[in-house]
C-alpha cells in the first residue's frame, strides 16, 4: 500500500505570516481545498464533518424552538428582487444572474444570493389566518455571490454553505423579542461549541442588512487584528410582508400586515474556529466540535504486535461514550501518526504499547498544550472525560482572554487611529451617521463598526457632533 503524500508539518508560524499559515492548515489538516472552478472551494469529508456537528447541534436547538426545516429553489425570479427596493439595491453587485432558457419566459434567473424574496413568495399564499401564526421555518443550504474571485477557504468564496431561518409574527414585539432570542442561540452556539467568544449588538445603519428593520450580529476577534462576523438576526419589519402581498385576518376580522424577521450564520463559522485555536504543530479542535475526540495509537512491535492490538481494541470498545478512532495502519511509524493527529487536531491522543500493557496503563497526550500524562486503564474514561472538559473550558478561556485585552477604549481621534493602526477593537462614542462613518472607514483604511455596545448620549468619536451609541470599531474579514 502506497503510503499517504502528507509533509510533516506546517512551514510557517501564525505569528509571521497568519494568511499563509491558515491556508496550510485548512489544506494540509484536509478540511477543504482549492477548486478548479474560480471563486469556489471543495469542502472536503473532515471539513463537512464539522460543518454536520454545527448542523445537528443546531436542529436540536430549532426542534426546541418549534422551527421546521424546508427547503426553496436556488433560482430567483429578477421580479422579485424588485419587489423590495432597498434588498435589491443592496444585494445588485453579487449577484449572479443566469438567463432563462425557456422561450415563453424572457425573464433572468438569479442564484440566490439569500432567500427573502423566493421564500416570502410562497408565505404570500401560505399564511391567511392569525391562526397561522407565528410562522417558523428554517432552511439549510448553499448561497451564491459573485463579487468575490480570491477563495479565502470557508471565510470567503463564491459558493458557501448556510443556515438561514425566517418568521413570521403578529406583532413587533413578538418579533422583536424572537430576533433577539436567535442572536443569542448564535452566541451560545459560538461559545458552548466552538469555545468562540463574540461580542453582540445591534449593527449601525450603514452595516445593516438591505431591507432590514434592524440587524444584529456576533462578532469574533481573530488574532491578526481583525474581526469577523459570524452570524446575524434581522427585524424585517413589514417591509418585505407589503412588497410580496403578506396579509392575514386578525382576530378583530381585519387584513394586517405579519411583522418578519430573518436569521443566519454559514461555513464561516469553521474559518474562525481554525483560526482562533490552531498552532504551529496544526488544527485545534474544541472537543465539543471535534469529529473524532480520541484518537489511539498502538505502539507495534513485531513480538507483540497481536497483544498490543488487542489491547488497543478493548480499549476502543472502553471508550464507546466517546467519538473514538484506532489507528492500526501499519505502514506508518507511531512518530508520523502523532504528528498527522496533531495537525488534524484531534483533542486526545492515547498511546498504548508492550510496557504499557505491562504496567496496566496507557499515556494520555492533550492536544492544545502538549501535556502527557500515564494513567491507569481502569481510570481512562474518567481521565479523558476530565481532560475533555477541562480543554473546551481552557480554549474558550484563552479566547475570552484575548478578546478582552484587544477592545480599548477611544477617547479622542488620535486614539482611535492608534489603537486601530495597532490592529485592535476601538471602542468609542459615535454618532450614527452613514456619512460619518463612511470618513472613518476611508481615513483608516478600512476600519468599519462592528456592533453597537450601548446607546450612550457624548461627542462622536471622528465629526464631534452629538452620539448616540458606544460602538466597537475594527478592521475585518
Amino acid at each position: 500500500m502506497a503510503k499517504k503524500d502528507i509533509t510533516a508539518g506546517l512551514t510557517v508560524k501564525k505569528e509571521d505570516d497568519m494568511p499563509e499559515w491558515y491556508s496550510q492548515v485548512v489544506l494540509k489538516s484536509e478540511l477543504a481545498e482549492y477548486s478548479t472552478v474560480k471563486g469556489c472551494m471543495i469542502i472536503r469529508p473532515y471539513g463537512y464533518a464539522i460543518w454536520q456537528k454545527i448542523m445537528d447541534y443546531f436542529n436540536k436547538r430549532l426542534e426546541k424552538l418549534e422551527v421546521s426545516n424546508a427547503y426553496f429553489p436556488m433560482f430567483i425570479p429578477e421580479s422579485f428582487f424588485k419587489k423590495e427596493a432597498e434588498h435589491a439595491k443592496g444585494f445588485s453587485p453579487e449577484v449572479a444572474w443566469i438567463q432563462n432558457k425557456d422561450e415563453d419566459k424572457k425573464e433572468r434567473l438569479a442564484l440566490r444570493p439569500t432567500s427573502e424574496t423566493i421564500i416570502y413568495d410562497s408565505y404570500s399564499r401560505w399564511i391567511r389566518s392569525w391562526r397561522d401564526l407565528p410562522l417558523r421555518m428554517n432552511q439549510w443550504c448553499n448561497i451564491v455571490r459573485w463579487e468575490v474571485s480570491d477563495v479565502k477557504l470557508f471565510l470567503r468564496s463564491r459558493e458557501f454553505l448556510w443556515q438561514e431561518g425566517h418568521c413570521v409574527y403578529e406583532t413587533k414585539k413578538e418579533c422583536d423579542k424572537e430576533t433577539l432570542m436567535i442572536l443569542d442561540e448564535y452566541r451560545k452556539l459560538a461559545e458552548n461549541l466552538l469555545a468562540v467568544p463574540v461580542l453582540t449588538g445591534k449593527k449601525t445603519d450603514k452595516e445593516k442588512f438591505a431591507g432590514a428593520l434592524y440587524t444584529t450580529t456576533i462578532e469574533a476577534f481573530m488574532p491578526d487584528g481583525k474581526a469577523i462576523q459570524l452570524g446575524t438576526s434581522h427585524n424585517l419589519g413589514q417591509g418585505f410582508g407589503k412588497a410580496f402581498g403578506i396579509k392575514y385576518r386578525g382576530k378583530d376580522e381585519k387584513y394586517n400586515t405579519p411583522w418578519q424577521n430573518s436569521w443566519g450564520f454559514s461555513t464561516r463559522l469553521i474559518g474562525a474556529l481554525v483560526m482562533l485555536h490552531s498552532d504551529d504543530k496544526g488544527l485545534v479542535l474544541p472537543p465539543s466540535i471535534a469529529p473524532t475526540q480520541v484518537v489511539i495509537v498502538p505502539i507495534l512491535f513485531d513480538k507483540t504486535k497481536q497483544k498490543v492490538m488487542k489491547k488497543a481494541k478493548e480499549l476502543k470498545s472502553k471508550l464507546k461514550a466517546f467519538s473514538v478512532k484506532l489507528d492500526d495502519r501499519d505502514e506508518y511509524s507511531p512518530g508520523w501518526k502523532f504528528n498527522e493527529w496533531e495537525l488534524k487536531g484531534i483533542p486526545v491522543r492515547i498511546e498504548i504499547g508492550p510496557k504499557d500493557i505491562e504496567n496496566k496503563q496507557v499515556v494520555l497526550v492533550r492536544r492544545d498544550n502538549g501535556e502527557k500524562q500515564a494513567v491507569k486503564i481502569t481510570q481512562v474514561n474518567k481521565k479523558v472525560k476530565d481532560i475533555l472538559d477541562n480543554m473546551q473550558k481552557s480554549l474558550f478561556k484563552k479566547a475570552k482572554k484575548f478578546l478582552d485585552e484587544n477592545i480599548l477604549p477611544a477617547n479622542n481621534w488620535n486614539e482611535f487611529i492608534s489603537i486601530i493602526k495597532a490592529r485592535k477593537i476601538a471602542k468609542a462614542n459615535f454618532c450614527g451617521e452613514v456619512g460619518c462613518e463612511n470618513h472613518i472607514k476611508d481615513k483608516t483604511v478600512g476600519a468599519t463598526s462592528r456592533c453597537i455596545d450601548v446607546e450612550k448620549k457624548g461627542k462622536c468619536i471622528h465629526c464631534e457632533k452629538e452620539s448616540k451609541f458606544l460602538v466597537y470599531f475594527s478592521k475585518n474579514y
